[in-house]
């Protein structure tokens, strides 16, 4: 799935547990274009199922032509973006609060960490704005059925690492892949410009 020391680099290093809130890293060098360099923030992760949103695939599409009544709440770029490959007919929204909201006062908005929510994209897109600083759309969303990601993470294709409430609306030309790789411990930050493609480099 990825070059020879891209899982013995993940695997040597002390794991975190995957949770709501906290991201997926892929493994440098991993080969599959679904998921090479990117970044999945977790949103559910019980016994059942994990679920979430893969951060860094921005497409052509733009929300004021799909979701238009959303466009006050999106921070810039105001693109859809691909959430994973499972159900891309469906959308889901994830921002960041502004400073001083409290998630218990506001349904609309469920807490996956600090400044970080959950959006219930059956609320009135004028409230939302109001309550949060900026917030993406994605369409589709990645999946893990039971034991599954625990698998992955074992044989070393995902890093688990907090969230910033920031990376999940990263301007259009940052590289969230190596911004999060560089905050994390060493050796990690010595790979955060691994090149996208190995052959070009």
């Amino acid at each position: 799935m990825h070059n020879y020391y891209a899982d013995r680099l993940f695997t040597a290093l002390e794991r975190g547990e995957p949770g709501p809130g906290q991201l997926l890293v892929a493994a440098p060098g991993m080969l599959d274009d679904t998921f090479a360099r990117s970044v999945i923030l977790i949103i559910e992760h019980n016994e059942q199922m994990t679920f979430g949103v893969n951060l860094t695939k921005r497409s052509e599409l733009a929300v004021y032509n799909v979701m238009p009544d959303w466009i006050s709440a999106v921070a810039k770029p105001q693109a859809l973006y691909i959430g994973g490959p499972v159900n891309q007919q469906s959308v889901v929204g994830v921002g960041r609060t502004r400073q001083g909201v409290r998630f218990d006062e506001h349904p609309q908005i469920n807490r996956l960490a600090n400044r970080l929510a959950h959006i219930d994209l059956r609320s009135d897109p004028e409230e939302v704005a109001q309550l949060v600083d900026g917030m993406r759309l994605f369409a589709g969303y990645c999946e893990w059925a039971p034991g599954q990601l625990d698998g992955e993470i074992e044989r070393g294709d995902w890093y688990v690492a907090p969230a910033l409430p920031g990376d999940v609306i990263m301007p259009a030309r940052a590289d969230l892949w190596g911004d999060v790789m560089r905050r994390q411990p060493m050796p990690l930050p010595l790979f955060s410009t691994y090149p996208a493609e190995v052959t070009e480099n």
